[in-house]
């Protein structure tokens, strides 16, 4: 903003061609001093406690053999203690490339900018200028040559530009949890997705094998119906079983397909480049250490969606103080200082410095009430805020209890899975012995062939549930970010 020179009325020019004269200095220092002295008493954000949210002081689900005393920085690269190294790569590689962590990193650079361009506010603005001016009036011709520097001022009496400041960087921090809370969910959905694919490698197997187990017995009743030791019934019965077996393969290696194509999206890839690092097969990856569990209230500070819920409180707060700030007197100051004169020679002489000092106050008087209702949308906008960090302090001690309670489940359905695996392998082992020796019908072998498919797929995939609720449980605790 160019300020022009003040001028005495009816002689406007007249003051700016004259030479610079001495500037009531006193009077000028006065006026800062009572802006500055207001200042100190401008209307600073109030502290408000966030919301009061009840927090038990031990998880419900307990531990289950977890220790107390987990901290971020232990949580903080928690699938490293699934002791993979394919694992370990795809969430790196994930957390480097991924589109959704350089969408928030984006956002963070946008907030953090955002608090520079209103801090900037805060400081005067300097700006230069120059002009060059011919005439014409009647049978005469004339120049004007300018150049000077011009400042302007706000200062902050009533604390707008503060609370604006003070929103920004509330901002900033928000982002700034925001992008950690996009990591956290990155890596256990790159995990998970991981898992379930080591998962349906051992399904694939189970199938596989039962497959040729059963095309093995297919072949025993053939060689028996040949000699006329049992019938076509049998035979076919046979047949069938095989090919339901043989039906669930195409499935398997379908979903083992997309869980590939998932996880090299999720690492930032195209569909198909992790085909070869994970065309081999390996078992399930398995935590190698207990989870040590922290109390409830340290789970909330770790978790970074409940940080960036906090600073959106703060900021929606600073806005709040910013609107009502709005409602009272703004004051600016300004001043130039230049050279002004008819050829550009003259312009080194004396008598052609003007300068100018320029002091403001804008005081809003009748708005319609917009002012105000300003304060109020603001209000509501923090209580919208207050109510969403209760929503996910809630949403995060749910997320707890239930990840240990599937945990606890899974891990007693496992064990009892097991034993049934084993005792089917047993039984389907007799009954083909036995119906070799013809002691028994086919209808048997039948029957324990299935019962060992289903419970090897069983235990297949609840191991794969229990590795994935080891995840869901680092997640829930806020590990995967950094402090």
């Amino acid at each position: 903003m160019r300020f022009l020179p003040l001028a005495s009325p009816g002689t406007p020019t007249a003051r700016a061609a004259q030479p610079l004269r001495a500037v009531p200095w006193r009077q000028t220092a006065l006026f800062l001093c009572v802006l500055a002295t207001a200042g100190c008493a401008s209307l600073a954000p109030t502290d408000r406690a966030l919301p009061a949210v009840a927090v038990p002081p031990a998880w419900s689900a307990g531990g289950n053999g977890t220790a107390q005393g987990a901290t971020a920085t232990s949580l903080a690269q928690w699938w490293q203690r699934f002791d993979d190294a394919v694992l370990t790569s795809l969430v790196e590689q994930a957390l480097r490339a991924n589109s959704s962590v350089r969408t928030a990193q984006a956002a963070l650079q946008q907030a953090r900018a955002q608090v520079d361009v209103q801090s900037a506010g805060l400081l005067p603005s300097v700006g230069a200028s120059a002009s060059a001016q011919r005439s014409r009036a009647s049978n005469s011709t004339g120049n004007t040559f300018q150049a000077g520097f011009d400042a302007s001022w706000e200062p902050d009496v009533f604390g707008r530009l503060r609370s604006g400041v003070s929103a920004s960087e509330a901002d900033a921090r928000a982002a700034e949890a925001s992008l950690a809370d996009v990591q956290v969910s990155l890596a256990a959905e790159v995990a998970v997705n991981y898992i379930e694919l080591r998962g349906l490698q051992q399904r694939l197997a189970i199938a596989r094998s039962n497959l040729a187990s059963q095309q093995e017995t297919l072949q025993l009743t053939q060689w028996r119906l040949r000699a006329g030791l049992t019938t076509s019934l049998v035979t076919e019965q046979a047949r069938a079983a095989a090919e339901q077996t043989a039906a669930q393969i195409p499935s398997l290696e379908a979903s083992l397909a997309q869980s590939r194509y998932s996880l090299a999206v999720l690492t930032g890839q195209v569909p198909g480049a992790l085909d070869a690092t994970l065309a081999a097969s390996a078992p399930v990856p398995q935590p190698t250490a207990e989870l040590a569990l922290a109390i409830p209230a340290e789970t909330l500070r770790q978790r970074p969606d409940v940080r960036a819920a906090e600073q959106r409180i703060a900021a929606a707060l600073a806005r709040v103080s910013q609107a009502d700030a709005a409602r009272y007197p703004s004051f600016s100051l300004g001043g130039s200082l230049g050279l002004r004169a008819l050829t550009l020679g003259a312009l080194s002489a004396g008598s052609a410095v003007t300068s100018a000092l320029l002091g403001s106050v804008s005081i809003p008087l009748l708005d319609g009430g917009a002012a105000r209702a300003q304060v109020r949308v603001q209000s509501a906008a923090l209580e919208q805020a207050r109510v969403a960090y209760e929503a996910t302090v809630l949403t995060a001690l749910q997320d707890v209890e239930n990840a240990l309670v599937a945990l606890r489940g899974d891990r007693e359905k496992l064990e009892r899975l097991t034993a049934a695996a084993d005792a089917a392998r047993n039984a389907a082992l007799l009954a083909q012995q036995r119906y070799s020796s013809g002691l028994i019908d086919f209808q048997a072998v039948l029957e324990t062939q299935r019962t060992l498919l289903s419970t090897q797929e069983s235990v297949a995939t609840t191991t794969a549930a229990v590795a994935a609720d080891h995840v869901r449980l680092y997640k829930a605790l806020g590990g995967g970010w950094k402090t």
